[in-house]
């Protein structure tokens, strides 16, 4: 009973963050910096041409376009291409990186990337990030700010047609926001998360993020943490992006939520064990199994529950919600939440990695490349 209790007072303070970010507002617009958007790039993507030509239309005066894939064959080329033609008045850049020489081929594009960027002013957004044409005044306008250092944007998930894609959107407009919130209300931004980060140049050198977050999965999280420590503003951003996860499989779907879980117990090692208290429906379903007659907290907690996803996604994501898939989703996060503890392995970009203890992690050999090294030892 305590440990249901105590899910519901978190899902208060899940209202009341939500209720108090959503008075937020961004201010005004007084002077622009240049602006430098990065766009790491990797193969065919749901949708990827209308997700980049958002970034080409945005409204603000002075910004430049840095994509980067591994090889010129990649299909991402001939959509930046195509563009690019579009959009000639808008300066953009493709480079090509090479194989990556880091376990996180992401931050090896970046690096690679930000040598190539002109201005001190650094976005770095995935490639199924989509934004509205303020997205770039608005940051710029929070950057007024000489002591903020780092930003991180909240998104809403965008779910692809598939019943699974639909189930994770839910997850993370409701239960990934809301920690966030809960977060930022209780010991303010010492974080950040992954689809679009805003950060001053010299903020990234004197932290030497890349260098620091190149053999770690969550280097999105790092990357907050390092400039937090470093004493630089970090805060999360009024503006809410739209994160567009694609029409995913069961298999896709499972290999992201693994990859997460397992993850987030690596990189919140002490706090993770603890996001069971967070939450309420699978509490109030293990006391009513071992406690039948305490039945009417089911009720009771189901409502406290749909309160605080729609404050949290529809309040302030403005996200569009399939409410009969919450307790469905509620369920299946337990299932992966202790499926977290298990495991050292995660797929990513369809390549296998070993994940370590502190975080970091290293591609796996496939069983061809393992069969011809053994072959090879054999041979000597």
């Amino acid at each position: 009973m305590f440990l249901v209790a105590f899910a519901w007072v978190y899902s208060l303070l899940a209202i009341m963050a939500a209720l108090r970010y959503a008075m937020v507002r961004p201010p005004a617009l007084h002077s622009s910096s240049p602006m430098s958007v990065l766009k790491p790039l990797a193969g065919h993507q749901e949708e990827l041409e209308d997700n980049l030509r958002t970034f080409f239309e945005q409204d603000y005066p002075a910004f430049e376009l840095v994509f980067a894939v591994r090889t010129v064959h990649d299909p991402a080329v001939t959509v930046v291409e195509k563009l690019k033609l579009d959009y000639p008045h808008i300066p953009a850049r493709l480079i090509v990186t090479g194989e990556p020489t880091y376990a996180n081929a992401k931050v090896y594009s970046l690096e690679r990337m930000l040598s190539e960027a002109a201005n001190d002013l650094i976005v770095m957004s995935d490639s199924d990030v989509r934004a509205g044409p303020d997205l770039l005044r608005t940051v710029s306008a929070e950057f007024q700010d000489s002591l903020l250092g780092l930003t991180t944007c909240p998104y809403r998930a965008v779910a692809g047609a598939s019943f699974w894609s639909r189930l994770e959107a839910v997850g993370m407009n409701t239960d990934f926001m809301a920690g966030i919130l809960v977060a930022r209300m209780i010991e303010g931004m010492r974080f950040a998360v992954g689809p679009t980060i805003v950060a001053r140049r010299s903020v990234l050198q004197s932290i030497g993020a890349f260098d620091k977050v190149k053999d770690y999965l969550a280097e999105d999280f790092l990357m907050g943490r390092l400039a937090a420590a470093a004493g630089y503003g970090v805060a999360l951003s009024s503006y809410v992006i739209e994160h567009h996860i694609g029409n995913s499989t069961l298999r896709q779907s499972v290999e992201h939520r693994l990859r997460w879980v397992r993850s987030t117990r690596r990189s919140r090692r002490w706090a993770y064990p603890a996001l069971f208290l967070t939450m309420p429906l699978p509490l109030a379903l293990l006391a009513c199994a071992a406690h039948p007659g305490w039945w009417p907290l089911l009720p009771f907690t189901l409502v406290v529950r749909c309160v605080a996803a729609y404050v949290v996604s529809v309040r302030v994501l403005k996200a569009k919600v399939a409410w009969w898939l919450l307790p469905v989703e509620d369920l299946a996060g337990f299932l992966f939440w202790a499926a977290g503890f298990l495991g050292n392995t995660i797929v990513w970009q369809g390549r296998q990695y070993r994940l370590y203890s502190d975080g970091r992690f290293e591609l796996l050999p496939s069983l061809r490349q393992a069969f011809r090294h053994h072959s090879a030892s054999a041979g000597r």
